[in-house]
């Protein structure tokens, strides 16, 4: 009797690896794609081999200077977005939820844009990424000012729609009292979110938060399961929820803040992904965590090669494009889901 469910779990965990394997695939797929596509043509392997050898052959500098930092900072935001939303999804036990929900988006959006408005940005070369990892650490420490360490997941959500109106009314008030007509336009085309213009420097500044991020995420997949049972139950279980909660706050912000500090806004991702994958893995937010993460990845990549394949000059704004996605599917979803009440 018990050699029944044995071979069940062996398919299921069968299939979860094919899909992981499959995602990955099709991200090391559009990985290479980002590396190949550009308003200019480039001869990759030449670019690749002058590059590895050390010569500064102009293949080589565009392959080193633009592409591959463009390319590895959308395959990380992309897996932060995807990671971050459904790891909110799975707390709040909500599909409508993403990381906005706690307010370190609006928060690390809010830091960049004071780097502007105070000129650190033009003195210093990263204050703008640094600017929104400050700003989307004082979202953490201000979430758990007001709601406190041991508080429940509603009052968590409360306080992060809190920060996330705060931060957005301070975004728009610098932006209204900006001194500098060119520098609110500047804000604002940033804060549409891009990797245009992104260097090998930022991916080393934000990779050891996004790290910590996702390791904190990935550990609170077999409590995010248990979860799905009830709080009482994901307790008796022996999973602190306070901790799990904390683990995911911190994770979240780590990996989104970090994320939106160098690329802007880029919605709809953390969204989109995880609704798109759920049925694929039974339901079960522990397993949607690293598969929504590649799937995060595959659709900013792709997104961004659209940018570019396009050919608009100025460039679509890469929030613009993922937006143009996901709205018409959360309308859908938001159909679908009233059809079914």
């Amino acid at each position: 009797m018990s050699a029944v469910p044995a071979e069940g779990r062996a398919a299921r965990i069968s299939r979860h690896g094919l899909l992981l394997a499959g995602l990955a695939a099709v991200g090391l797929a559009a990985f290479a794609a980002s590396l190949a596509i550009g308003y200019a043509p480039l001869d990759l392997g030449r670019a690749m081999a002058d590059a590895l050898a050390g010569h500064a052959s102009l293949e080589a500098l565009v392959f080193t200077e633009l592409r591959l930092p463009r390319a590895l900072m959308g395959a990380l935001a992309g897996f932060s977005l995807g990671l971050a939303g459904a790891a909110m999804q799975g707390l709040l036990r909500n599909p409508l939820a993403d990381a906005g929900v706690i307010g370190v988006s609006g928060a690390a959006a809010l830091g960049a844009v004071l780097a502007f408005y105070s000129g650190l940005s033009s003195a210093f070369a990263l204050a703008l990424p640094v600017g929104g990892v400050l700003g989307a650490a004082l979202a953490v420490a201000a979430l758990y000012g007001l709601a406190g360490r041991g508080s429940a997941t509603m009052t968590l959500i409360l306080a992060g729609v809190a920060i996330n109106s705060l931060a957005g009314a301070l975004t728009s008030l610098a932006l209204n009292l900006s001194p500098n007509p060119y520098a609110a336009l500047e804000v604002m085309f940033w804060l549409m979110g891009s990797l245009a213009d992104r260097s090998m420097a930022h991916v080393t500044l934000i990779l050891p938060l996004l790290v910590v991020g996702w390791g904190l995420i990935l550990a609170c997949g077999p409590a995010l399961d248990a979860l799905t049972l009830g709080e009482d139950t994901a307790t008796s279980l022996g999973f602190h929820m306070g901790r799990v909660r904390a683990m995911l706050v911190i994770g979240t912000a780590l990996s989104v803040g970090a994320t939106v500090a160098v690329t802007g806004a880029v919605g709809f991702v953390g969204l989109v992904v995880p609704h798109i994958l759920r049925p694929l893995v039974g339901g079960r937010p522990g397993r949607l965590l690293l598969a929504s993460g590649l799937g995060g990845a595959v659709l900013v990549l792709g997104a961004d090669i659209a940018v570019r394949a396009i050919g608009v000059r100025p460039e679509l704004k890469l929030g613009v494009v993922t937006a143009l996605i996901g709205a018409p599917f959360f309308l859908s979803l938001l159909w679908r889901l009233r059809r079914e009440a």
